[in-house]
């Protein structure tokens, strides 16, 4: 069953069962919004990215995106690019995976972002989310859908983190402005 999470709320990734998730999806969907235009309405492509940045104590240590698919110890791993969203209609138009298991142990957050590489605002984007997925059997898990465009070009969306013995997932939904994970650091520090 999914959780529709509301920013700031954070779950556990405790199976119903009591074991624990082993190989998780974040996936991210967008669709371009229509504009109104003198001969009516239309789309534009955007080009959102998805990155996944590593923390150790507050300190990044590596970091995945559409450059580095595979993290260095090899449990985040990233589909690929999408160039223009609106692919799955509703489903996943990029997607990176964690392999829980194998995250190193000095790993305890992971933190999510999507920005828009050639600097399109979230005000021409519309439907975007980013969404939980049990690796092992495709259920979702939890779903964060953005609300409202802005005139900012990142989200920091979501960030999974160590809880006790297992690991949470927290929904930011922070606007952020930047093309790149780099650009987001100094908006994805107060999070951690």
């Amino acid at each position: 069953m999914t959780v529709n999470m509301t920013k700031g709320q954070a779950i556990s990734l405790q199976k119903n069962d009591g074991g624990t998730l082993t190989a998780v999806r974040m996936g991210l969907g967008w669709q371009a919004a229509p504009r109104r235009g003198l001969f009516g309405s239309r789309t534009r492509e955007i080009d959102l990215d998805a990155s996944a940045v590593l923390f150790a104590d507050k300190q990044p240590v590596d970091v995945v995106f559409f450059r580095h698919l595979v993290s260095d110890d090899g449990s985040v791993r990233h589909t690929g690019d999408n160039l223009v969203g609106g692919v799955g209609q509703g489903g996943d138009d990029e997607a990176i995976l964690v392999d829980l298991a194998r995250v190193p142990v000095h790993i305890d957050q992971i933190v999510f972002t999507v920005n828009s590489f050639t600097g399109q605002t979230f005000q021409e984007v519309q439907d975007a989310f980013c969404r939980l997925v049990d690796e092992t059997n495709g259920e979702e898990l939890a779903r964060y859908t953005l609300a409202g465009g802005g005139q900012y070009t990142a989200q920091i969306m979501a960030k999974v983190h160590r809880a006790g013995a297992g690991w949470q997932m927290t929904a930011l939904g922070t606007p952020a402005n930047g093309r790149t994970f780099q650009d987001l650091m100094p908006a994805i520090l107060p999070h951690l």
